[in-house]
């Protein structure tokens, strides 16, 4: 299986959310840690994102 890695534009196009709402959620561990990719580079499996919205989606359906 191929994992794909987005960058942090993607990210934030997919999930509707602003850089710092990402970064502010990654802190509180409510968002998936992105990856270092060398220099100040990082990114996020296409994976764990998507598990994300799959997250919320259930606890929205929950509540």
């Amino acid at each position: 299986m191929t994992k794909r890695i987005l960058n942090r534009k993607e990210v934030e196009q997919t999930t509707a959310l602003t850089r710092s709402t990402i970064y502010a959620r990654m802190k509180e561990g409510t968002f998936p840690q992105s990856i270092p990719l060398g220099g100040r580079r990082v990114g996020w499996l296409e994976s764990d994102i998507q598990e994300w919205i799959e997250q919320q989606i259930s606890s929205k359906d929950a509540a």
